[in-house]
């Protein structure tokens, strides 16, 4: 008679070795990664940046321009400095975006 032991040993051997002989080095099916944008498409971003960062500017100014006309000088001043903050932010990303692509042309010109 074959004992318990002597079964269950045996199998935990048979199946522990088929399992270390698999091939552990299978692809792995991983989309390709993203590089980031390319030099073009930073400098249409910065160009992008900046211009929204104008047409806010010049939204919020012609909103302080209807406050001062209609005698709302604090508001009017708000507006205004908003406008001139999002025409500052909007230039600075928009220059930085744009130095970025030009970093990329710089060191990897072809």
């Amino acid at each position: 008679m074959i004992s318990n032991k002597f079964v269950l040993t045996t199998a935990l051997l048979t199946f522990g070795l088929t399992a270390l002989a698999q091939d552990s080095t299978q692809p792995q099916d991983k989309p390709a990664k993203h590089h980031g944008k390319s030099a073009a498409g930073e400098y249409g971003s910065g160009v992008g940046s900046a211009g929204k960062g104008a047409a806010g500017g010049a939204g919020n100014a012609a909103a302080g321009a209807g406050n001062f006309a209609t005698l709302h000088p604090v508001k009017g001043t708000e507006d205004v400095g908003k406008g001139t903050k999002d025409v500052g932010v909007g230039a600075a990303k928009g220059t930085g975006k744009i130095v970025k692509g030009t970093g990329k042309i710089i060191t990897h010109p072809f």
